[in-house]
């Protein structure tokens, strides 16, 4: 099976298992005083710096948390809790957790704007300048699309939010171990750190946190990670988050250009096999790693499905109770349902091959020939 569907979740590294091995003994709970405690209260800490270091933040900025929902609903529930009402900024192309999140603040009487994004899946720092009113205190963006990879202008909309005094909150979970995510840099007061998408485990995850920045819990208990979030933390997988982290800070210089190298090869590969293929959302300002393709002819879910013991790729559209929904995001860029429909998300990662490239670009061509043939024959019988 060749593996390129990195943007779901990575194959957490053979270092990161070590540390998670390594602290499997530590079974003490970090916050008892004696030894056993404290040696796992070491590890959280350090690790805590391992995150803040890939960051260039200070280690007391860090909350742990158990993944990039919980963080983002810590985000906007924490802030939202200290107004009484008020407006939120966000855009039309925001994974679930932040969508979801902003609906129920809206039925609870908060008002909420979703930017839709340009034809390039680009949010414009002037369409969000346009919407702040003098009731905004937050507008969430996320870094990077997940479906689409295009890297959204988050510094610009930043430093917009920073002089009206507004809250910044970005959902870094596609971004960070693709290309570099610097707080100081992108200017932002919140940021989600997701622990599995840069080859760490899954359950656990962070929010950064500026100093001076107010906010409250969701969730409540104990006073652990400074009171924001109760809870005895979990030494293991944090152990796993931190040293992703410091993996990611070693490796990025020489694994992002190996990305991109990878993505534009498959890429110039699927145009010679199928010359009709179309690049959804902006070419430059995209991760090195994603392609979302339009393929005519071609429903996105039928060569998952085709492909599926092969290769792994997933679809822009989704089936739900036997029936196919195209992605919002992509309708939300303008592309057209038909095309929405026969899209495909592909994502390398830093343990692919250029020879599993290659293999898959052929795989790939050779199921589309398969599904247009299969398609041509049902209409010429008039079947769908």
């Amino acid at each position: 099976m060749i593996y390129l569907d990195n943007n779901a979740t990575t194959p957490i590294a053979e270092e990161v298992k070590e540390a998670i091995r390594e602290s499997l003994d530590l079974y003490g709970n970090p916050s008892s005083s004696h030894l056993t405690g404290q040696a796992a209260k070491k590890v959280i800490e350090t690790s805590r710096k391992m995150v803040a270091a890939m960051l260039g933040a200070s280690p007391d900025e860090i909350v742990f948390t158990s993944g990039g929902t919980e963080s983002n609903n810590l985000a906007l529930f924490g802030i939202a809790s200290l107004h009484k009402k008020g407006h939120i900024i966000s855009s039309a192309i925001e994974h679930p957790s932040i969508k979801a999140p902003l609906l129920e603040l809206r039925r609870r009487g908060f008002d909420v704007t979703f930017i839709k994004p340009n034809a390039e899946g680009i949010v414009e720092p002037e369409s969000v300048k346009e919407a702040i009113s003098k009731r905004t205190f937050l507008i969430t963006l996320m870094h990077a699309n997940n479906e689409t990879g295009v890297i959204q202008p988050v510094e610009e909309i930043a430093r917009i939010a920073r002089k009206r005094g507004i809250l910044f909150h970005t959902d870094a979970a596609q971004s960070i171990g693709k290309i570099p995510v610097k707080v100081d840099k992108l200017q932002v007061d919140l940021l989600t750190v997701v622990s599995h998408k840069f080859y760490g485990p899954k359950g656990v995850g962070a929010l950064y946190i500026r100093k001076g920045t107010r906010i409250s819990p969701i969730l409540f208990g104990a006073g652990h990670e400074g009171g924001i979030r109760p809870g005895t933390e979990n030494t293991h997988l944090i152990a796993g988050l931190g040293r992703a982290s410091e993996l990611t800070n070693y490796e990025l210089k020489e694994r992002e250009p190996k990305l991109r190298y990878l993505t534009e090869l498959l890429h110039s590969l699927l145009r010679e096999a199928i010359p009709d293929i179309r690049l959804n959302g902006s070419a430059e300002k995209r991760l090195p790693n994603t392609l979302n393709l339009s393929i005519p002819g071609v429903r996105g879910y039928e060569l998952v499905e085709a492909l599926k013991e092969q290769v792994a790729i997933s679809a822009g559209s989704a089936c739900h109770a036997g029936r196919v929904h195209a992605s919002e995001v992509l309708l939300s860029m303008g592309i057209d349902k038909k095309s929405a429909l026969s899209s495909v998300r592909i994502s390398t990662g830093r343990e692919n091959t250029e020879e599993e490239i290659r293999t898959a670009a052929h795989l790939i061509g050779e199921a589309v020939k398969k599904l247009r043939k299969k398609r041509g024959i049902r209409r010429l019988f008039h079947f769908k």
